[in-house]
C-alpha cells in the first residue's frame, strides 16, 4: 500500500507542470517478471506527466536482438527516442552522430554530483551527456537455494574449491549444484565471476579494459579456463539456450542449489514472493568476496525533429534520475540506485551489502566492470570472447591452455 502511495505522489508530482505532451517511443529488452514490472513504473510516470508511452520491448536477456532492430531504425532515419544502450557502444553511436545533448538536464538536475564517476565517464560523449544510468547491477553473485543445501549437508561456498565441494555434495543428493542457462552472455557472465576469483581485480582489469596480450595468454588465464570448465561437470545436460529467469527458477523451486547470475535475478525471487536469508541467499560469488562486478543499465537519447518529443525526451531523462523513482524502479528490479545520495532504508540485506561493497570497492581497486555486459571493452572485443568462452565451454574435447592463447589472438584481432 505504501508503495502504491510513493508511486501516485510521485505521478502527482512531475506531472503538476506540465503542459507540452510528447511522445516517447522506449527501445529496452526487460521483458521478464521483476523487469516488466519496472518498467511499467517508468511508463505509468511519464503518462502521469502528459506523455505517451510507446513501448519498443524485445525479448533476450542480453540485448543482441534489440541492437540488430535498433541499428536498422536509425539508418532509416527512425530512432526510438531512448535506448537501452551501455558501456563504450554509447561512445559509439556519439561517433555516429545519432546521440542528443542532455547537458542542460543535466546541469539543472546537479548529476555530476550525485552520480559515481564510473557512471558519468561512460554517459558523456565528449564531455556532454548522452545517456542517462537507471542503476547499478552487482554481476558476481551467487544466488543460494539454503533448503537444497541443507538436504545435501554442503555449506555455502565462499571459495572456488568450496564450491566444488558443495557442488559433489549436492550432485550426490540429487539436486542439479548450479542452475545455469547455456547463451552465449550466461557462459560468459560465469567466465567473468571465475575470472574475477583467479586473477583478481587487477589482473581482471589488465586482462579485459586494458586487453594486456600477456595476461589474456599467461598461466593465470589457462588456471581461467581449467576452473570454468569444472563448472560444466554441474549443470544438468538441458541447459543450451535456457533463459536465465528461467534458470533462476530452478534455484528457487528447488530444482537447483546454486545460480551465478548478476543481481537482476533478485527481481526474480522478488516477484516469487521469496524473502532474502530465509527463501534465498545472497552472497558474493565464489572468491570474489569484497569484489565488484559491476554492470551500469542506461538508456541513450537519440536526436528527434518533434519539439513536443524532444521536451518529453527530457522529462524521460529527469524522472529516470528522480529519488522516489530511483528508490521504486531499484526495489523492483533487484539493482540498486545509481545515485549515491539514496535512502536505502527500504532496501533488503542484499542491497544494503551491494551499495557497501560498490562504494567500497570504488575506493579499494576491487570494482571492475563486466565483460559479458558490457562495460569492459567494446562491442568487438566483447564479440571475439564471447565466441572462444562459449565455444570452450561446450568443446567436447577442450583443451585450458590452447583456449588462453585463442582468446588473446582473438582479442588482438579485435582490437
Amino acid at each position: 500500500m505504501k508503495m502504491k502511495q510513493t508511486v501516485t505522489a510521485l505521478m502527482l508530482a512531475l506531472s503538476s507542470s506540465v503542459v507540452l505532451a510528447g511522445e516517447v517511443e522506449v527501445l529496452h529488452w526487460w521483458t521478464s517478471g521483476g523487469e516488466a514490472k519496472s518498467v511499467s513504473v517508468l511508463k505509468g510516470l511519464m503518462e502521469e506527466q502528459g506523455n505517451s508511452w510507446k513501448d519498443f520491448a524485445i525479448a533476450g536477456g542480453g540485448g543482441e536482438s534489440a541492437m540488430t532492430v535498433l541499428k536498422t531504425r536509425a539508418v532509416s532515419g527512425n530512432p526510438p527516442s531512448a535506448a537501452q544502450i551501455k558501456g563504450h557502444d554509447i561512445q559509439e553511436w556519439g561517433k555516429l552522430g545519432f546521440l542528443t545533448d542532455l547537458s542542460d538536464v543535466a546541469r539543472a538536475e546537479n548529476w555530476d554530483s550525485v552520480l559515481p564517476e564510473v557512471a558519468t565517464q561512460t554517459m558523456k560523449y565528449e564531455g556532454d551527456y548522452v545517456a542517462v544510468p537507471v542503476n547499478v547491477h552487482r554481476v558476481n553473485w551467487l544466488w543460494v537455494n539454503p533448503e537444497v543445501l541443507k538436504k545435501s549437508g554442503a555449506k555455502v561456498p565462499t571459495t572456488l574449491d568450496e564450491f566444488f565441494a558443495a557442488a559433489d555434495k549436492i550432485k550426490a543428493a540429487g539436486f542439479i549444484p548450479l542452475a545455469h542457462g547455456g547463451q552465449t552472455w550466461q557462459d560468459v557472465t560465469l567466465f567473468e565471476a571465475v575470472a574475477l576469483a583467479v586473477l583478481g581485480p587487477e589482473d581482471y582489469q589488465k586482462a579485459f579494459v586494458d586487453l594486456d596480450i600477456d595476461v589474456l595468454s599467461g598461466r593465470k588465464m589457462t588456471e581461467v579456463f581449467v576452473q570454468f570448465r569444472r563448472m560444466r561437470d554441474y549443470i544438468d545436460p538441458n541447459s543450451r539456450g535456457r533463459d536465465w529467469y528461467s534458470t533462476t527458477s530452478m534455484v528457487i523451486d528447488g530444482e537447483a542449489a546454486m545460480q551465478i547470475m548478476g543481481d537482476w535475478a533478485k527481481g526474480e525471487f522478488a516477484a516469487a514472493g521469496k524473502v532474502p536469508g530465509k527463501d534465498y541467499l545472497c552472497v558474493a560469488a565464489p572468491g570474489t568476496h569484497g569484489q565488484f562486478t559491476y554492470n551500469i543499465d542506461s538508456f541513450a537519447f537519440f536526436k528527434l525533429s518533434d519539439e513536443a518529443n524532444r521536451q518529453a525526451q527530457k522529462d524521460l531523462a529527469k524522472t529516470i534520475l528522480d529519488k522516489d523513482f530511483q528508490e521504486i524502479f531499484n526495489l523492483n528490479k533487484g539493482s540498486i540506485p545509481v545515485r549515491l545520495d539514496m535512502d536505502m532504508s527500504k532496501f533488503d540485506q542484499c542491497a544494503l551489502d551491494s551499495m557497501a561493497t560498490f562504494k567500497a570497492t570504488s575506493k579499494s581497486g576491487g570494482l571492475v566492470p563486466s565483460v559479458s555486459q558490457g562495460l569492459a571493452t567494446t562491442s568487438y572485443v566483447q564479440g571475439a570472447i564471447f565466441d572462444v568462452v562459449s565455444n570452450f565451454f561446450h568443446a567436447k574435447s577442450p583443451d585450458p591452455e590452447k583456449a588462453a592463447s585463442k582468446l588473446a589472438r582473438a582479442v588482438k584481432s579485435a582490437m
